[in-house]
């Protein structure tokens, strides 16, 4: 064991460890969870270090020798990560700083070990010009966006899929339904093009909210004044950040107002959740349009995954969507978290940024999984009873609004109470009453003609 001290007092670090004493003290004091910080954080973090070290070289706040060293140190942690050293928990008090210093305890320290004759502090070297108020946010935001790819391709895969259903399907009528009633009828090609639509839309809505991620409080230190910065430092952070990430930040016009606020998160936390939402709407819609099969709407046809039951011979579920549905609960209980957090924060800062962070980056990965299980798993195979869809629609007596043009609101009213009661079809009622000739009422009841209004 080595002795380390910092303001509460001495402690004993592991004599092997690459952290410190501040890494020690968060691992022991935040014990509610055992996920440790993200690892796309703790990589942003580091190229952030590296950035500020070359705009204070560039400043001419650091020598060369420091500079040299701490890249080195941050390049090798780049290629060589090291998930046991970075040791705080997902979920801490302290907005952040545990992060922060577990981040610059870890690259001094290995700085030292590739150059053992150059002496590197963890403040006043790797985190200089620097504050966790400006650097965490920043590398929360960093590691959303470069986590985006996979749940934006997923949701495109997804778009695909819908797009290819409504072409295979875009002839096979259909009983619309409102309110779980018989509604008019439309087509599975109308039907798969619409959830297409919803998720465009929810693909649009997260890359709008991912821009506003791309503004960064880089510069702003303790509380945005800038504290501790040379003026080169603060001109040229972000440029050096976008060197190194290859993402395209900016710095905010009021460094203030960035560090105290959070309101991106929200915005990109509720992108997230409203994706949740429509997902789990969804979901429902092919759990219900797939019931039965024998007592249920039995339109859909879901590929068959397991056995789903222990005491009921081949009965089948429709796994699929349910765990899309449990994951979009669980985002949506995330995006609850994120604005509680945000909402929480107070006057100059806001303390609750880990448990966003936490929050937002496990959604990206579970709609992502989600997303793709249920293309890979169900979409994937799903079929269309077409039978059934045509049975549906020939006996049911909402079809008969295409009469109100013809005979007004109250005579089809009659007819469908009428065709109701008698379990007769609208068809062959207004045939055997002689109110349309044989030749109109094929006209009218075509499938062409219920979907679209012409034949």
């Amino acid at each position: 064991m080595r002795i380390e001290k910092d303001c509460v007092g001495k402690l004993e670090v592991p004599d092997d460890a690459l952290y410190g004493i501040h890494s020690f003290r968060a691992a022991g004091n935040f014990p509610i969870t055992k996920e440790k910080v993200d690892p796309l954080l703790i990589e942003s973090y580091i190229q952030i270090k590296k950035a500020s070290i070359t705009a204070n070289y560039g400043a001419k706040s650091t020598d060369v020798i420091k500079y040299n060293t701490v890249v080195d140190a941050c390049d090798y942690l780049l290629e060589h990560p090291s998930p046991e050293s970075f040791t705080t928990p997902a979920i801490q008090g302290g907005a952040g700083t545990s992060t922060n210093m577990n981040v610059n305890e870890v690259i001094a320290n290995v700085a030292m070990k590739l150059h053992p004759d150059v002496s590197i502090h963890p403040n006043d070297d790797v985190n200089q010009a620097q504050s966790t108020n400006d650097t965490y946010p920043t590398a929360g935001k960093l590691a959303m966006i470069k986590r985006l790819p996979k749940l934006t391709s997923e949701i495109n895969r997804l778009i695909e899929i819908l797009d290819e259903l409504s072409k295979k399907f875009q002839f096979t009528i259909k009983l619309g339904r409102t309110q779980l009633q018989d509604a008019v009828p439309t087509t599975y090609g109308k039907t798969f093009h619409a959830y297409a639509s919803l998720f465009r839309r929810d693909l649009k809505r997260i890359n709008s909210a991912e821009n506003e991620l791309k503004t960064v409080s880089m510069g702003g230190t303790a509380i945005g004044t800038g504290t501790n910065t040379t003026k080169y430092y603060r001109e040229h952070i972000v440029e050096e950040i976008n060197k190194i990430t290859g993402i395209e930040l900016k710095q905010d016009e009021d460094l203030i107002d960035a560090v105290q606020n959070t309101d991106h998160f929200v915005a990109f936390s509720s992108s997230l959740k409203t994706l949740a939402v429509d997902l789990s709407k969804f979901s429902n819609d092919l759990r219900l349009l797939g019931s039965g099969p024998q007592s249920g709407l039995n339109e859909l046809i879901l590929p068959k995954r397991q056995a789903g039951s222990s005491i009921m011979p081949n009965k089948v579920n429709p796994v699929i969507p349910e765990v899309v549905n449990q994951v979009a609960f669980e985002v949506i209980g995330f995006d609850a978290t994120v604005t509680a957090a945000s909402e929480a924060g107070q006057l100059e800062l806001n303390a609750f940024e880990p448990i966003m962070f936490k929050s937002i980056l496990t959604a990206e990965v579970h709609l992502a999984r989600a997303i793709e299980t249920l293309v890979d798993h169900c979409l994937d195979g799903i079929d269309v009873n077409v039978k059934q869809c045509l049975d549906d629609v020939r006996k049911s007596a909402v079809t008969a609004t295409v009469l109100s043009p013809i005979l007004g609101y109250n005579k089809t009213t009659e007819i469908i109470k009428t065709a109701t009661k008698e379990h007769e079809t609208v068809p062959n009622l207004l045939i055997q009453n002689h109110i349309l000739s044989p030749e109109k009422v094929k006209q009218l009841f075509s499938p062409e003609y219920l979907v679209n209004g012409e034949s």
